[in-house]
């Protein structure tokens, strides 16, 4: 008998006369590294982790007790273990129980340890959901894990940058009203979308501009604008984690400055914006008359703006449009409610309103009435629920399990920020006003009646799509020009850019599309020949095609070798002669010899350079374009107009040719925000794949790992990627590169392709480890990879998964397995309908209640 077989046998032993007592996940297994995780890491890890193996380079005899100094390591541990990558599958495997037992500890270990030392937040991060075994949410749980009755962490949810500036866009902005014939123009309730550069900014005025000096730059640089002050670092999924951000100084005293700018519109509207009074006129002539000499482009005074007012008027303006009325207590207090309400979405208590009252009065009493009233109504955008949605559940008793449901403002509040970016609608607000928000079934008969109005906007469901398929980074990814030219994409990266800027607006509304006809959406998403295009999508939507029947590529790339051989000639010369040149007189013969030498070589080099370049040229394809014939119908892009850089509205619901797509994953917009500047990148659509389908995961990679792939031109991606093939990276890479090397089908400008570098392009690839044994084994190409994945069931129960890490803000834990079977269940019998699936976890008590 091993010593290995004799230390499970005492641990077996040692367990049955403890009783076989159950566990509770997440409550933290008892004992100290010495008398509980020490005799884990004996039994399952040292025999290939020790002094004389140390696999992978790691070697677990020398690991302690957790502490700052080794939290890495430990870190390391938890993420093998509970992805069950450690120990290996050909070896003895801990119990369910003893694998989450283990990885508690660990966890609750690090976040003593790293307590005031930058904390612990990894088993927090949307990606780490996954690390919850699959298996036990959705299948049978193993004797001796006991679950107890599920509920959220009581929490203050910083406001989203997306929602806050849609709600200071509703203080000076009047957006159109729904129109049932055009579904797919912007309207009241829409999120305030970027502008065509991608920049979420909240603009004054544009709906009055009339005239303006100068392109559109110049336009764009003149209108007054206010950036995102909340702090927004755009990444790949999901961002809305409560957790996960706060409000600092920096931002809180732009908030201030930004806040006096609006209230300075709401007063005076244009006026607060214009450089002179003949800006406001219908007369252009007046204008031109007024205006100063010499080049205003770019400047205030380039605007002019109508005399019609279509800003709201509020009690804001009532306060100042008379100088001459006395300002009364009555008058500020209306002001200070309706600014509250629009900010925080709820009325002020008494108490709240004579504070604010108090503090108005002071600084009016200090700065003189239009000062005093700017810098202390300013205030209210700095309340803590103007910046934050709290969820205390104050005033709740807590019921047997230590939980309290959400009561009335609160959950009125969630609920609406389930599905909205402005303030309850009124019947909404009357039933929280009535208190008849404080039920399930409250909550049941409000959100299925706003699912089923389709003249109320419902972003935050868009946004989840967004941030599931993260499609819409495509318009970030800066490409090199010369890379892109190599696609058959002509043109400067700016056009391009703004192509795919397009392109995320066009996925929105195809979304939407499916959305509205809610059945088998994820299904549809995945599977969908229909794509909705711009006129500039020939391209993007077309093939990439060689040259000429004569495979011209392969006489490019035997030249495109052949200048890099001379390249690398020259580069060996020209080290030769600065070698030479060092240390020598300049005005002896033979250095003077040398410089002249050098000076030949860097001609020969440069020559060679370009030559190269040439080669790399005449590689460049040629480009069948997609045939967009179809249904014409629009895609909201924004409200502003920018002159010749705004986005159309204008799409044609076409559909692709056979064999060619297959729904969103092969779409421009996707493909690219999955690239990066010079290439595809199949590791990232790898692991898309294996964390958003699949509902697995993937260890960090190492700091010691240099995860950069070889610089070699004119070699095939797939190539290149041989190096993630050596044995300490493809545990890994084994479970990302063959699911993102199917998609090799499409460049990284997203065209189809057949060839690359004169040769079949390689689309094939595997779906190893899935968790269903029916989806595992090789695939074609990527068409082939996506329709298995559409018609699987843990693909379906994955989306569902995500769908409760959007909705409650945080992971799922194995508490969570009945509201997630119930979601599953509810999704299914209404065939795929994403309205049921949203009314099963808004109903559900992780959702309703907090501890």
């Amino acid at each position: 008998m091993t010593s290995r077989s004799a230390l499970y046998l005492l641990l077996l032993s040692a367990s049955l006369l403890h009783g076989g007592e159950s566990y509770i996940p997440g409550a933290g297994a008892e004992g100290d590294f010495d008398s509980f995780a020490h005799d884990f890491l004996d039994l399952n890890c040292i025999d290939c982790h020790d002094a004389g193996l140390k696999k992978g380079g790691l070697n677990l005899e020398e690991l302690g007790p957790v502490d700052e100094t080794n939290a890495a390591v430990w870190k390391s541990v938890w993420a093998q273990v509970a992805l069950h990558q450690m120990p290996p599958k050909d070896e003895y495997q801990p119990k369910s129980i003893e694998r989450i037992e283990f990885t508690d500890w660990i966890v609750n270990e690090l976040e003593t340890v790293m307590d005031g030392k930058g904390g612990f937040h990894a088993h927090k991060d949307p990606l780490k959901g996954n690390f919850v075994d699959h298996d036990l949410l959705f299948g049978t749980l193993p004797d001796g894990i006991e679950l107890v009755p599920t509920s959220s962490p009581k929490r203050i949810w910083r406001v989203t940058p997306s929602e806050h500036i849609t709600r200071l866009n509703e203080l000076i902005n009047r957006e159109p009203e729904f129109d049932p014939a055009k579904p797919g123009l912007r309207m009241h309730g829409d999120a305030v979308s970027t502008n065509h550069g991608g920049e979420l900014k909240l603009y004054f005025g544009v709906d009055r501009i009339t005239n303006w000096a100068g392109g559109t730059v110049a336009y764009a640089t003149a209108v007054k604008s206010i950036p995102v002050v909340l702090s927004s670092a755009r990444d790949h999924g999901f961002d809305n984690y409560a957790d996960f951000s706060t409000v600092n100084s920096a931002e809180a005293t732009q908030t201030i400055n930004k806040a006096v700018d609006i209230l300075k519109y709401m007063a005076y509207g244009p006026e607060s914006l214009i450089s002179f009074p003949e800006q406001i006129t219908d007369d252009i002539a007046v204008y031109h008359a007024a205006k100063p000499p010499g080049d205003i482009r770019g400047l205030p005074s380039a605007l002019t703006y109508n005399t019609k007012v279509v800003r709201p008027l509020t009690p804001i303006y009532e306060l100042l449009k008379d100088q001459d009325v006395e300002i009364t207590d009555e008058g500020i207090k209306d002001a200070i409610q309706y600014l509250f309400e629009m900010l925080t979405f709820r009325p002020p208590t008494e108490k709240e309103t004579e504070d604010y009252l108090v503090l108005v009065k002071d600084t009016i009493g200090k700065l003189g009435r239009e000062e005093g009233l700017m810098m202390g109504l300013s205030a209210i955008f700095l309340d803590r629920d103007a910046l934050f949605r709290p969820e205390l559940a104050e005033g709740a008793e807590a019921d047997p399990h230590g939980r309290a449901m959400l009561q009335d403002w609160e959950l009125g509040l969630a609920l609406n920020h389930a599905l909205r970016y402005l303030k309850p609608d009124e019947q909404l607000r009357q039933a929280i006003v009535e208190g008849r928000m404080r039920t399930k079934a409250d909550v049941k008969r409000e959100l299925t009646r706003m699912l089923e109005d389709d003249s109320t906007r419902k972003p935050r469901v868009l946004q989840f799509f967004r941030d599931y398929f993260d499609y819409n980074h495509a318009g970030y990814i800066c490409k090199d020009e010369k890379a892109l030219q190599e696609t058959g994409v002509k043109g400067k990266g700016a056009a391009f850019l703004k192509g795919m800027f397009n392109a995320s607006a066009s996925t929105d509304r195809l979304v939407e599309l499916v959305l509205a006809e809610d059945k088998e959406v994820l299904k549809t998403l995945l599977t969908t020949q229909q794509f909705v295009a711009s006129p500039g999508d020939t391209i993007f939507f077309g093939s990439q095609t060689a040259k000429s029947k004569n495979d011209i590529p392969e006489s490019a790339l035997r030249k495109m070798k052949t200048r890099q051989e001379a390249v690398a000639e020259a580069e060996r010369q020209r080290t030769e002669t600065l070698a030479k040149l060092r240390g020598k007189n300049p005005n002896d013969e033979e250095a003077q010899q040398a410089v002249r030498d050098f000076e030949k070589v860097k001609a020969q080099r440069a020559k060679a350079l370009q030559d190269r370049e040439k080669a790399r040229l005449a590689l460049n394809p040629d480009v069948t374009r997609a045939n967009l014939k179809g249904e014409k119908i629009n895609a909201r892009v924004g409200y502003m107009s920018f002159g010749k850089g705004s986005l159309k509205p204008q799409r044609t619901l076409a559909t692709a040719p056979e064999g060619q797509r297959l729904g969103i994953l092969t779409h421009p917009a996707w493909l690219v925000s999955q690239s990066d500047a010079m290439d595809n990148h199949a590791i990232h659509r790898g692991k898309w794949i294996r964390e958003r389908l699949l509902g697995g995961g993937v260890p960090d990679v190492p700091i010691t790992v240099d995860a950069q792939l070889p610089d070699e031109p004119g070699t095939t991606l797939r190539s290149r990627m041989r190096v993630t093939r050596e044995e300490y990276c493809w545990s890994c890479h084994q479970k990302m590169d063959p699911l993102g090397l199917p998609f090799e089908m499409y460049n990284h400008a997203g065209l189809y392709r057949e060839f690359e570098y004169g040769k079949p392009v390689d689309t094939s690839g595997e779906i190893i480890d899935s968790g269903d044994p029916e989806l595992d084994g090789p695939v074609t190409d990527a068409i082939d990879m996506i329709g298995k994945l559409a018609e699987s069931e843990r693909v379906e129960q994955v989306f569902v998964r995500h769908a409760f890490r959007f909705w409650m803000g945080r992971n799922e834990t194995l508490h969570d397995g009945p509201v997630l079977r119930d979601a599953h269940r509810a999704y299914r019998e209404s065939g795929g309908s994403m309205k049921a699936l949203i009314t099963s976890l808004v109903t559900s008590d992780a959702f309703l209640y907090r501890r």
